[in-house]
């Protein structure tokens, strides 16, 4: 096995730089349109060469794909269109192999409709015990026509659908994803067996889906916009949950991720316990517009938010559900907001792409584990995907006012002079390649050596091999209006110009790394970031 990257420890997450895969869209090694593991499987040393230190899947179980796999029908099979089980386990050996680990996709909250136990439970009917394993409740008014609670959805539209007999089930995302009971013993101890399942399968890790959501209030309450405690997010009773889920995660020297999106610092702290969650994703920065002052505060809060339970951060710039980077920072409103998301918002990409490479070497040189969205290497700009070839369910149940999440997940350009720019070799993407997809192909970066491609390359390279970055303490340096200069261990500093001008560097012995040339007095120009050693 190779010499696996990060600080090489039984607490390599602290510190490591994790690739997301969206199999979906990643590569297509059978040719019918859709990325699979054959195609995974076959660019493996592409991220090996990339330098990352493990890869998270989204999910890859058997699914109708109403919610790009969200909607999980059975955990312990591989849906066909991505390959099979055996395919899985050679995949997670071939990556240990070269130094690459594999965390998985678990989606607690909720199944598919097509799930063996929610069949069973349409087929049981009222008072049944299969239904037991849901949030099945009559409903409201003189006719029972009415949903059980008023909830909201996590995407648009009703939390409740009604059945034939009468009787309704709760779903907070679409209503082909039936929310489980986390109340019922069933319930908890399927879920310890799936993890099981996978750890024994040499996955080193899980990401949590939507951490905060599975317990809900017994009895289902209304909900109260600004009434504590919330009745479906955040449940004390999660704890006992993740407890019992570290205790095995511990048994295989694996850990947790949590998608766990709360404003109360010291709330979502809790997740982080010795005993709880290992890591959980840092969306406020993910959403943060590229401003000075806004961008310390919130890696301020973000340390602050880590240090009572002694957990890392973690830092992402883009993932499935967000707007691309270079999209994002080229537009006027340069923060993240699905409630503010419209069509055709305009874009400088030049700027984007620019403030995207100053970015990158922010978020690197940071304290903790960093999280990179495939194709965020590349520079990949949002895609406009037409409104037939849609496949997000954001924009269906929005009524269609909410473009969706497809133009994240356009399938990777991998040869730019290739039939679907190499992404697979037969049919058509399951997601149309914009026509300038060609440009961003990696075969036509690694050849630019002043490409993105190029840039993450040699910059995970050097957070490799050079003193002071991953894990560890971080202090601010004084800088002028709209500079972030920041000091690690061993006199590495990194210093980001986000002001209108050029700005004098941070005293120091060496230039380690830049985002973009230095001007011709040796400044910082506008939309640049350095990495130094003093």
């Amino acid at each position: 096995m190779a010499a696996l990257h990060s600080s090489r420890t039984d607490n390599w997450w602290r510190d490591a730089v994790i690739y997301q895969v969206y199999p979906r869209s990643f590569a297509d090694g059978d040719g019918d349109g859709t990325g699979d593991l054959a195609g995974v499987r076959a660019h493996l040393p592409y991220l090996a060469e990339l330098g990352v230190d493990a890869v998270w899947f989204t999910p890859w179980y058997l699914s109708p794909l109403v919610d790009g796999g969200y909607d999980v029908a059975d955990y312990r099979t591989i849906d066909p269109a991505f390959g099979t089980l055996d395919e899985a386990e050679k995949l997670i050996s071939e990556a240990a192999d070269l130094g690459i680990r594999v965390i998985v996709d678990i989606v607690p909250n909720h199944v598919s409709d097509q799930h063996a136990w929610f069949r069973a439970a349409l087929e049981a009917g009222p008072g049944s015990r299969e239904r037991e394993l849901f949030h099945f409740r009559p409903g409201r008014g003189e006719n029972g026509e009415l949903p059980p609670n008023d909830w909201p959805s996590q995407f648009a539209g009703t939390t409740w659908t009604q059945v034939p007999d009468g009787e309704w089930y709760l779903h907070l995302f679409t209503p082909e994803q039936p929310d489980l009971n986390w109340s019922h013993p069933d319930v908890r101890r399927e879920h310890e067996e799936i993890l099981r399942f996978w750890f024994d399968r040499g996955v080193a890790g899980v990401r949590i889906d939507s951490a905060a959501l599975p317990a809900k209030h017994p009895d289902l309450p209304d909900f109260v916009e600004g009434v504590d405690p919330h009745p479906y997010i955040d449940q004390d009773e999660l704890h006992d949950i993740y407890r019992s889920w570290r205790a095995i995660a511990d048994e295989y020297k694996a850990v947790f991720v949590g998608e766990v999106w709360l404003p109360d610092a010291e709330r979502f702290a809790r997740y982080l316990r010795p005993d709880e969650l290992h890591t959980a994703f840092n969306f406020n920065f993910l959403t943060c517009p590229w401003e000075a002052d806004r961008l310390r505060r919130t890696i301020d809060d973000t340390l602050a938010e880590h240090a009572p339970v002694a957990a890392p951060a973690t830092w992402v710039l883009c993932n499935h559900d967000v707007t691309r980077t270079t999209t994002r920072y080229g537009r006027t409103d340069t923060g993240f907001d699905f409630a503010t998301k419209t069509y055709n918002t305009p874009s400088d990409l030049a700027l984007g792409t620019r403030r995207a490479r100053a970015a990158a070497l922010l978020t690197l040189a940071l304290p903790g584990s960093v999280y990179v969205y495939q194709g965020e290497e590349l520079g990949l700009p949002e895609a406009d995907i037409p409104l037939d070839r849609i496949e997000d369910p954001m924009h269906y149940r929005s009524g269609g006012t909410d473009p969706g999440r497809d133009g994240c997940r356009v399938p990777m350009p991998w040869d730019g002079d290739a039939p679907h720019c190499g992404f697979g070799a037969g049919a058509e993407p399951w997601l149309p390649q914009p026509a300038d997809w060609a440009h961003y192909a990696v075969d036509r970066q690694g050849a630019d050596p002043e490409s993105m491609l190029a840039l993450y390359r040699e910059a995970l390279r050097l957070r490799r091999i050079e003193p002071g970055f991953g894990d560890g303490p971080m202090t601010w340096l004084p800088a002028a209006d709209g500079v972030l200069a920041l000091a690690r261990a061993d006199g590495l500093v990194c210093a980001v110009n986000l002001s209108d001008g050029p700005a004098e560097l941070p005293s120091h012995e060496r230039l380690i790394f830049a985002s973009g040339p230095l001007d011709a007095a040796g400044r910082l120009p506008s939309d640049t970031a350095v990495w130094l050693r003093t």
